[in-house]
């Protein structure tokens, strides 16, 4: 009986020693800043060079320079199937590459340079996004496919017109955390897991889409975690959509630690 406390105590402290060597990790959604309208859904936003918006990007390096990031990954590609130095940042730490809108120049390489990191990693890998078959099945299908697809994308407009909103009236910051508010990152999978109505028998696009999804998501996070080591403390500057997946990727592996961004972001 009496070795039960001990055993109890060595448990514990097995357990401290694992969270204190755990590798945290921030995944920051994001819009694409330089507005490129490559997405099915795109955020209306005005231009971040101007000063007052430079200002407020300045505000967010501050704030997240609190998180002590020593790895900074973004959604650019990684190359020969390993996570990859991203060449331009060494162009942005020489003094070129600041009037670009892209918000991996934006906010991960002015925190990488603020935090003096020698790299900014990229692990972005392509995929498909079998959209099309899921819309032709729902127009061969007629009612009410069709309708519950334009209640998706609907979904959608109302979650960037709500952010248009906020930066229209807010700061960057504000738009940040309206979009890494967990509950909106729960909401914006829903388009993703809905797609699993659209199919009929052999016939499953919506069920292909999702796995095409899952399965890019699941390849990001695979060289994410093959980039960090215990310890690590890693940020993540990533298109918004992603969010939702790559946080469980973080919340399910072991010894991770998923940290809330808007604990960082400026108020």
């Amino acid at each position: 009986m009496r070795a039960i406390p001990a055993i109890v105590l060595a448990a514990a402290l097995a357990l401290c020693g694992a969270s204190a060597r755990a590798t945290d990790v921030m995944i920051l959604g994001t819009w694409h800043m330089a507005n490129p309208g490559l997405d099915l859904h795109n955020v209306k936003a005005d231009d971040v060079l101007l000063p007052k918006r430079q200002r407020e990007l300045a505000d967010i390096t501050d704030a997240l320079r609190r998180f002590a990031p020593t790895k900074v990954a973004v959604e650019s590609p990684a190359r020969n199937g390993a996570a990859t130095r991203v060449e331009r940042y060494v162009e942005y730490r020489g003094s070129k590459l600041r009037e670009d809108r892209n918000e991996i120049v934006q906010i991960a390489f002015r925190l990488a340079d603020a935090m003096n990191l020698s790299d900014v990693w990229g692990i972005d890998v392509p995929g498909d996004f079998p959209y099309d078959a899921v819309k032709r099945f729902a127009q061969m299908h007629g009612s009410p496919y069709p309708d519950r697809l334009d209640g998706l994308g609907a979904s959608i407009e109302r979650m960037l017109d709500g952010l248009n909103r906020v930066l229209k009236n807010g700061t960057i910051g504000d738009g940040l955390r309206y979009m890494n508010e967990p509950k909106r990152i729960d909401e914006g999978n829903a388009f993703y897991s809905s797609m699993l109505q659209f199919g009929a028998g052999t016939d499953q696009p919506g069920a292909a889409l999702l796995d095409a999804w899952q399965s890019r998501n699941n390849a990001i996070c695979a060289r994410l975690v093959q980039l960090a080591k215990p310890a690590d403390r890693v940020l993540v500057v990533y298109g918004s959509g992603h969010a939702y997946l790559l946080r469980k990727c973080v919340r399910e592996m072991p010894g991770y630690r998923l940290v809330e961004a808007n604990e960082y972001l400026p108020k």
